[in-house]
């Protein structure tokens, strides 16, 4: 089965689905959650930032993983016989 949801462009992995769309606007709200909840609970800008810059990089593990595994690549040339 083929999953094209992603294709890549450089380092970044860009959707070119509905669901890809989907997980990258799942990953942006959960940054966003997470950056709040954060917030919510640090003391200082130097404790959110610091707490946050973790999570922001295990969501993108996330989001690449997944992008990497589902990404639509070019189809490669089959040997004459």
């Amino acid at each position: 089965m083929k999953l094209n949801w992603f294709t890549r462009k450089g380092i970044f992995y860009l959707p070119v689905s509905a669901i890809g769309w989907v997980i990258l606007v799942i990953a942006f709200l959960y940054a966003i959650y997470t950056f709040a909840d954060i917030d919510s609970r640090s003391h200082s800008v130097s404790d959110t930032l610091i707490n946050f810059v973790f999570n922001l990089l295990v969501i993108g593990l996330v989001y690449t993983l997944i992008a990497f595994f589902t990404e639509k690549r070019p189809a490669t040339m089959q040997p004459e016989e």
